[in-house]
């Protein structure tokens, strides 16, 4: 089956995954976070790119983020990319690829934004890193917890419907981290970005498709993906 090209949307908010060629560690040590954090800060302000939530785990990374136009988050992601690699190679002493390929990603409705975030705050406690989300510091938790303050985090609009006042929102998140979420949701989360089908209801879906030409989600055998409107997208 064809690989579907990549669909980027300005203005809406998409889960993105990078992970290293073959499951390998794409992070050895704080050195190599902290590297890959300041060229996450550095290319999200020259691609004007609002990151919302982000982790790094051992061997890939997570961003959740919204693009102003179509093509700053392939542009992004490519720059990122390519400089994290050479840094890598260089300290490492290695050579040839990192990543498994291209990144994955897909684009959200605004209602999946919270549950986005609740998942990639609680992946290193899924991967028996740590067994409290606060003891992993290389994600944005703290700063959505309210711990520190991110100069890379610009949170989505619906994280300021959690509560009127910072202290609110802060205790309404940590809250919604440590209930967790439905095995169905995280499972629904994960493979709508690895597998590039965009996450939200009907409405939404219908909406997206008179966007695109690119299908947005799968289709039932013998049903071709239709369009309407003259809505345009990049894809890649």
């Amino acid at each position: 089956m064809a690989r579907l090209p990549r669909l980027t949307l300005a203005d809406l908010p998409h889960h993105l995954i990078q992970r290293g060629n073959n499951g390998a560690d794409i992070f050895v040590d704080a050195q190599d976070r902290e590297t890959m954090l300041e060229l996450l800060r550095e290319m999200a302000q020259a691609r004007q790119l609002a990151v919302h939530a982000y982790v790094l785990l051992p061997s890939q990374f997570h961003l959740l983020a919204t693009p102003r136009t179509d093509e700053d988050l392939p542009k992004f992601m490519q720059a990122v990319g390519r400089r994290y690699v050479r840094y890598f190679n260089d300290r490492h002493g290695r050579s040839g690829t990192l990543w498994e390929g291209r990144y994955r990603g897909t684009v959200l409705q605004a209602s999946w934004v919270i549950p986005t975030m609740v998942f990639m705050d609680g992946a290193p406690m899924r991967a028996d890193l740590v067994q409290r989300p606060a003891d992993w510091p290389w994600s944005s938790y703290a700063h959505n917890a309210g711990l520190n303050n991110d100069p890379l985090i610009h949170p989505h609009a619906v994280f300021w419907t959690l509560g009127n006042t910072p202290f609110a929102r802060d205790a309404a998140y940590v809250a919604a981290v440590e209930e967790g979420l439905p095995a169905e949701d995280l499972e629904r989360i994960h493979l709508a970005a690895l597998r590039g089908w965009a996450l939200g209801d009907a409405r939404f879906i219908d909406d997206l498709q008179q966007r695109t030409e690119r299908r947005v989600t799968r289709q039932r055998a013998g049903r071709p993906p239709s369009r309407q409107g003259d809505g345009t997208t990049v894809v890649r």
